[in-house]
């Protein structure tokens, strides 16, 4: 399954998170890419508020893993910045990572190449700007569910 969508400005990805927010589960992994300024924190900002969890998201850029639990009985929400974890699955399983999955959603920016051992089933959300626009807060957001889980993906978006 793969999904573009058009964003063209920062509450529009913040949005794109809560609607993101009602088709994720305990146990989901996603994985942000996207260059610096991108949006990948906005729309981790609207994954929160979607799944109604504790505290205001901001990057874990500096604790490389935060954790807001939820204030609604639902999953909490992992935000993992695994920028500065040069050492791929090895240094991700000093945070316990794997132990969070089951009850939580997991979202990894920069997580590529680093975290997909995790789940055989997680959703990458790569965030570009778009090609050609001189638009600054433009954005093509693709999103490409891998394994069954995510099958349905785009129907559950509309």
């Amino acid at each position: 399954m793969e999904v573009t969508l058009a964003v063209t400005s920062p509450e529009q990805m913040q949005d794109l998170g809560r609607r993101l927010a009602r088709v994720l589960a305990p146990g989901d992994l996603v994985m942000l890419t996207g260059e610096l300024g991108a949006g990948k924190t906005t729309l981790t900002r609207g994954l929160g508020e979607g799944l109604g969890v504790r505290g205001a998201v901001t990057s874990p850029t500096f604790v490389i893993a935060r954790v807001h639990p939820s204030l609604t009985g639902g999953p909490a929400l992992v935000h993992v910045d695994a920028y500065r974890l040069g050492g791929g699955l090895d240094e991700m399983e000093d945070l316990d990572l794997d132990v969070s999955l089951p009850e939580s959603v997991v979202v990894v920016e920069w997580g590529d190449g680093k975290v997909e051992e995790l789940a055989d089933d997680r959703l990458r959300v790569l965030i570009d700007r778009a090609k050609g626009d001189t638009d600054d807060e433009r954005r093509e957001v693709t999103l490409v569910g891998i394994g069954a889980r995510w099958a349905g993906l785009r129907a559950d978006l509309a």
